[in-house]
């Protein structure tokens, strides 16, 4: 098993190099997205659980404690007044003569810390300390308290102080199950200052034990990241891998998870992806190396047919009308085949990378007008010719040649006259200087349908149109020829009727004294 490479940096020129270009982009732009990626969400998630169930158990165990060391206080001092109270014997009428008295004997008694008791009896009123009346005791309590004969207690703050006051009212018995109020009830008041000091402890302990539990769940949640992400990163490479052309990529399965039902499905496609890329790339080889023999095979007899069909052409004059026409019919198909095996020849080279670009310095403008002149189109009406002089550029001659001339003669085939050959130079927007051709027509122009296939091979914008006075070949060969100096090829409509090719050819010129 091939175990996944790390992504080195790419190499090589030209197209590959924007497309390198394009691909950083991409990366930085989801180098800046991963700040919000599966890790990230991973560890958040996790963080938001270990903070859920800290602050949850936090909470809860705060309020079982508070709870549990309020009610201590509170039953501790409820039982013991309600006792202190029972125990005190009252004479009635109460008076007010030796009741503060009483009632210090009362605050004294006080658990789990001293009181400060009221009493109230119709409008007498009187305390242990040193107010008759209290601002504490609210009157909820003292409604609450006088209700029932087992008293009240209630729990106040005031002045940011917290307090328990309770209510027990005085009763005497009037037989075995019966009593009656006397009238007089009795308040105690006691701070709870240490309750709340320890509460506020309590509330510390639960903040400061939560915030490093949370620091120590970072571990683990790190440690599952970690586990969950590699399996994705694995992933990742071997796709970028096998994007870059290496189809035997395949990523280690470990464990039975989800994960690795995943790894393995990976490697299952990625097994069939090679097995059927390499059937399909021996089958384009197969069919190249066919074209390729079958053009070098037929290269031979087609040389002495060729030969032939000249000397019938020669004699065709002298033969009968029937036989001539036939002679020059066959001379014509020849002709044809001779130079459909050429451009299969020709296309052969540029499948197999055997295609080399023989640049020299030439004269652009001249390189044209020799185009034209050699094909016998320099005195045609039909063809217009727009060249400036002073415009020189390093181009393969032959190959250049064969581009304008497959252009304007692929318009005379299929456009309508005037066709015009223009050519200039420009700055691209990359800021570089390109050579630019053009070739348009006055005729109907290029289906819309047609214009993405048009440099295809063997393609006809016209189905209805079964033979065709060249090879097929000729526009795919442009666009190769093309290439191979670096440039690009497009096809168009022009706004006024009639189709245009436009080829752009980086400008590159010796330098001086270079």
């Amino acid at each position: 098993m091939i175990t996944v490479p790390r992504p080195g940096r790419p190499r090589g020129g030209g197209r590959d190099d924007q497309d390198g270009a394009r691909s950083a982009v991409s990366t930085r732009g989801r180098s800046r997205a991963r700040a919000f990626g599966l890790r990230a969400r991973l560890l958040a998630a996790f963080l938001l659980v270990a903070v859920v169930s800290a602050g949850t158990t936090s909470a809860l165990t705060y309020r079982e404690a508070r709870n549990a060391l309020l009610k201590t206080a509170q039953d501790t001092a409820v039982s013991t007044f309600r006792d202190q109270v029972q125990r005190t014997g009252w004479g009635l009428p109460v008076q007010e003569e030796g009741l503060e008295e009483v009632l210090r004997d009362l605050a004294r008694t006080g658990k789990p810390r001293p009181w400060v008791v009221f009493a109230e009896y119709g409008t007498l009123r009187a305390s242990s300390g040193e107010n008759p009346v209290s601002t504490v005791i609210t009157p909820e309590l003292r409604r609450a308290a006088s209700a029932d004969r087992y008293g009240s207690f209630e729990r106040v703050v005031k002045d940011g102080v917290p307090y328990l006051t309770i209510g027990m009212p005085t009763v005497f018995r009037t037989g075995p199950d019966s009593v009656l109020p006397t009238g007089l009830v009795l308040y105690a008041v006691m701070r709870m200052t240490d309750e709340q000091v320890n509460v506020d402890a309590l509330l510390v302990a639960a903040r400061n034990g939560a915030l490093p539990g949370l620091a120590v769940a970072l571990v683990p949640g790190l440690i599952a990241a970690r586990s969950v992400l590699r399996p994705v990163r694995e992933l990742r490479r071997a796709a970028r891998s096998m994007g870059s052309g290496r189809l035997d990529t395949r990523i280690p399965v470990r464990g039975t998870d989800e994960l690795a039902d995943l790894a393995d499905t990976f490697n299952e496609s990625a097994g069939q992806l090679e097995r059927s890329v390499g059937a399909l790339r021996d089958a384009e080889a197969r069919a190249r190396r066919f074209a390729s023999d079958v053009s070098h095979e037929l290269r031979t007899p087609l040389a002495g047919m060729l030969a032939v069909t000249e000397v019938l052409d020669q004699d065709a004059d002298r033969l009968d009308a029937d036989t001539a026409q036939a002679v020059r019919l066959v001379s014509a198909e020849t002709g044809k085949l001779a130079v459909l095996v050429e451009d299969l020849m020709e296309i052969s080279r540029f499948d197999a990378r055997a295609a080399e670009l023989n640049s020299d310095e030439i004269d652009v403008a001249e390189a044209i007008r020799k185009s034209l002149q050699t094909r016998h189109w320099s005195n045609d009406d039909r063809i217009r010719a727009e060249l400036p002089t002073g415009i020189r550029a390093r181009l393969d001659p032959r190959r250049y040649d064969i581009v304008v001339a497959n252009l304007v003669g692929n318009a005379l085939r299929h456009g309508g006259a005037p066709v015009t050959v223009r050519l200039r130079t420009e700055a691209s927007s990359s800021g570089t200087q390109v050579l630019i051709t053009e070739v348009a027509d006055s005729g109907p122009g290029i289906p819309s349908a047609s214009l993405p296939h048009i440099f295809d091979r063997f393609y006809k914008a016209d189905a209805a149109r079964s033979r065709s006075p060249g090879s097929g070949l000729g526009l795919a060969i442009t666009l190769e020829n093309v290439r191979l100096h670096g440039g690009t090829i497009r096809a168009g409509n022009l706004p006024g009727g009639g189709a245009v090719f436009t080829v752009e050819i980086p400008l590159r010129v010796e330098e001086d004294g270079g």
